[in-house]
């Protein structure tokens, strides 16, 4: 089976860290796309998909913390680690809440961050491996959302990428609320009010869909979400 090599993204303007930092992930075996700003940083992120971002925290044009959040609404689950200068316990603060995996202080050992980018994309791997293998079964329904499989007494229902992947969130929270906007973030990458109106129509199919087995119910939990309720 081929390897596929993780690939990271590092936004460093100091030039000298930027490289070294660079040249040392890549003799470990890591893809790296070096930019010196925080706004080129953003269109890379929009470009390509990445394993896991560095980010510094005081960059021109766009810092490390608005960054994250541009980030963060994009693609709410990629690994994100800020590297800083910055010590205060308030910027180390900042950037947990922003969703940061870890707050790496600088100087820091190289090896140190070596070993915590292999570790958190070791878990990912494996947490995604796992993903791909899970199945639902939903009152008198089986769900399989590696085929994208709806089957109910023998009858089949192939879903579309998107109807698949809201269920399966809507499966991962079965009988708890899934909010519109991690729905929105997840699968449409921001919670416009147009990506709104379009996961409406998903629900609606969803709920078409589900509608043979009358204990099943996708409940609107107004101004907050959807609940995919089963009753025993």
């Amino acid at each position: 089976m081929e390897t596929v090599t993780p690939k990271i993204l590092l936004c460093e303007d100091d030039t000298n860290l930027g490289l070294v930092l660079k040249n040392y992930l890549e003799l470990n075996e890591y893809q790296v796309v070096l930019e010196r700003d925080g706004r080129l940083g953003l269109a890379a992120f929009q470009r390509e998909k990445f394993d896991l971002c560095l980010l510094d925290v005081m960059m021109p044009n766009m810092d490390g913390f608005a960054l994250a959040e541009s980030i963060r609404d994009i693609n709410p689950d990629v690994p994100l680690f800020f590297l800083s200068a910055k010590t205060m316990k308030e910027d180390v603060i900042q950037g947990y809440k922003l969703g940061a995996d870890d707050y790496i202080t600088k100087p820091f050992d190289s090896e140190v961050l070596l070993h915590k980018i292999k570790a958190i994309i070791k878990r990912n791997e494996e947490t995604h491996r796992e993903e791909l293998h899970a199945e639902f079964d939903l009152g008198q329904y089986h769900f399989n959302p590696r085929l994208r499989e709806l089957t109910i007494n023998g009858k089949v229902q192939v879903l579309s990428p998107k109807e698949n992947d809201l269920l399966k969130m809507l499966a991962e929270h079965k009988n708890d609320l899934l909010t519109r906007e991690a729905a929105l973030k997840r699968i449409w990458g921001s919670d416009t009010y147009f990506n709104g109106r379009s996961m409406d129509v998903y629900i609606a199919k969803l709920r078409k869909y589900l509608k043979e087995d009358e204990k099943i119910e996708i409940v609107n939990i107004h101004g907050n979400g959807f609940r995919l309720v089963v009753t025993p």
